[in-house]
């Protein structure tokens, strides 16, 4: 997944803005073309891929195939057909974890003697 810069994306009656790219080739013949299914999906504040807000299939063919060697080149290639603009690569933030204390029992001994006689 490639962050991207923001783009209004209208779903449901709303604009949500499309942060993130996910693409992946889903059909290659190789030496002819490559089918991409990509997804545009937006984050909540935290970061966190929030819902997908665009979605479909894009056909690479022709010289754009046989320019296709890297991955990167990929990605740049479904971001051209989308207008968008990738800014880098997509990292999940780290939960935070919070740190709760519990109390601890108090461990005590009780002694007892008996006296033999």
């Amino acid at each position: 997944m490639k962050t991207i810069v923001a783009t209004p994306i209208w779903d449901n009656g709303q604009t949500v803005e499309a942060t993130i790219l996910n693409a992946y080739a889903v059909n290659v013949t190789l030496g002819t073309s490559a089918t991409f299914y990509y997804q545009l999906l937006s984050q909540t504040a935290e970061g966190n891929v929030s819902q997908q807000v665009a979605q479909g299939n894009l056909s690479m063919t022709g010289e754009a195939y046989t320019q296709w060697e890297l991955d990167a080149y990929a990605w740049e290639w479904v971001a051209a057909q989308l207008n968008l603009t990738i800014t880098g690569d997509y990292v999940p933030p780290v939960p935070t974890t919070t740190s709760t204390t519990t109390d601890v029992p108090e461990i005590t001994t009780t002694t007892t003697t008996t006296e033999v006689v």
